[in-house]
């Protein structure tokens, strides 16, 4: 099986989905995890860790179709100071949209890293509906898949997975839709507030 690092990329990595989802998977691979979370002050030392570990697996969430930049930052830091012996890279990604193909432009870019940079690449899990889903009747589709994805990295029997809830389109959108209404009505924004591109007050 060998000892694995998982790194969460999530620009809010505290608090974020990614670690909840991190957590789910250390708890399906078994106990040879060890967790961080990216931040700007950590990237010698987890580039250090690197050396020591056999597989890294990135954690994070779609920003803008592509990686977040706690996550781009840290892969320059990475290419500059690369571990001798170079881990095999798995990758965990959740998007807000309920497609999970809308993650396969994120994936390709750590597959270029990857290839650029000579790490082996091992599974990849996409999730859609990512910010709902494991607080929904669905989270179970979640468990289950990140077994699966946990599963292959433990055996080195690399796939790529995905899953998302089996919700139509509008009925999805209509949900998101009320979600974030009444999230804004709590700090006093109103929907009209948000459908503008003035983001700060």
């Amino acid at each position: 099986m060998g000892n694995l690092l998982i790194l969460n990329g999530s620009p809010r990595a505290p608090r974020s989905n990614s670690r909840r989802y991190a957590q789910i998977f250390s708890s399906c691979y078994g106990e040879n995890t060890e967790y961080f979370d990216i931040s700007k002050r950590n990237h010698p030392e987890l580039c250090a860790k690197l050396a020591g570990t056999s597989h890294v697996l990135f954690v994070f969430p779609l920003y803008a179709d592509g990686l977040p930049v706690t996550l781009l930052n840290f892969l320059k830091s990475l290419e500059a100071a690369p571990p001798q012996n170079k881990p095999a890279v798995s990758v965990l990604i959740n998007c807000g949209f309920l497609e999970p193909q809308q993650n396969e432009m994120a994936v390709e870019m750590m597959r270029l890293f990857c290839r650029q940079n000579h790490y082996p690449f091992g599974s990849v899990l996409k999730i859609g509906s990512g910010e709902a889903i494991l607080d929904s009747p669905f989270r179970f589709l979640a468990v289950r898949k990140i077994r699966r994805f946990a599963d292959s990295i433990a055996k080195g029997s690399y796939g790529t997975f995905q899953t998302t809830m089996p919700l139509p389109k509008g009925l999805f959108v209509k949900a998101a839709a009320s979600y974030w209404i009444n999230y804004g009505k709590k700090f006093g924004v109103t929907k009209e507030a948000m459908q503008t591109m003035q983001i700060e007050p």
